[in-house]
């Protein structure tokens, strides 16, 4: 399995919503994509996570959601200002993983789609791989070139972190309140502790990146 980034396709008609949400999300390290109908969300190529508007000029959104799903495993995440319980069932009965009314705050959008990447990926398999590393999330065992690595639970908890999206930087805070919980205070350096006996373990000190000032993200494992 390569770096590639998770694709994410907008459909917004909006186009200052769709400009902003684009920008936010490569900078992110999600390759984002934007359209704004349900012709040219039809005629896209596959992605990992569609962001869906409901209100679009030439199909309903609703409808839109069935056919997605009918046609890919897809994660759909709707974004709508329609708030009301009907419109959130029907979308979720047409095949939706989550829906998020307007106007929302960008970290608990990105939290949503970190939730639905999850679950899907999980779905599929409980396998997690990254070139030579196979994580198995179920039985919590960790092989690196067929050799298991002995793990602790948090130094688990902080790779599997990682792989789950092993293109993507992750931030120290979202390490933290991921592994430790969501309010965490202590001092940030326990994170580089148990980064560093990753490294350890892995055999390979380049087997976790740091990004200066963002975070960490799994290196090139052959």
């Amino acid at each position: 399995m390569t770096d590639t980034p998770v694709r994410i396709l907008i459909v917004e008609d909006d186009r200052g919503i769709s400009a902003s949400l684009q920008r936010g999300l490569t900078r992110a390290g999600y390759d984002a994509f934007a359209v704004s109908t349900a012709a040219e969300a039809l005629a896209a190529e596959a992605y990992d996570v569609v962001l869906l508007d409901l209100g679009l000029p030439d199909a309903d959104g609703t409808e839109l959601c069935g056919t997605l799903r009918q046609r890919s495993d897809s994660a759909i995440l709707v974004i709508t200002a329609r708030g009301e319980e009907p419109d959130r069932v029907a979308a979720l009965d047409a095949g939706a993983d989550d829906y998020i009314v307007k106007p929302f705050g960008f970290a608990e959008l990105m939290a949503r789609i970190r939730a639905v990447l999850r679950r899907s990926r999980l779905t599929e398999t409980h396998l997690l791989r990254h070139g030579s590393l196979v994580i198995d999330t179920r039985a919590r065992r960790v092989t690196s070139a067929g050799t298991e690595v002995s793990l602790t639970p948090t130094e688990f908890d902080i790779l599997e972190c990682l792989a789950t999206d092993p293109g993507r930087v992750v931030g120290r805070q979202e390490i933290l309140e991921r592994v430790w919980n969501t309010h965490w205070y202590g001092p940030t350096r326990v994170l580089d502790v148990h980064i560093a006996a990753l490294r350890r373990k892995l055999g390979d000190p380049s087997a976790i990146q740091t990004v200066y000032a963002r975070g960490f993200r799994l290196g090139d494992l052959g």
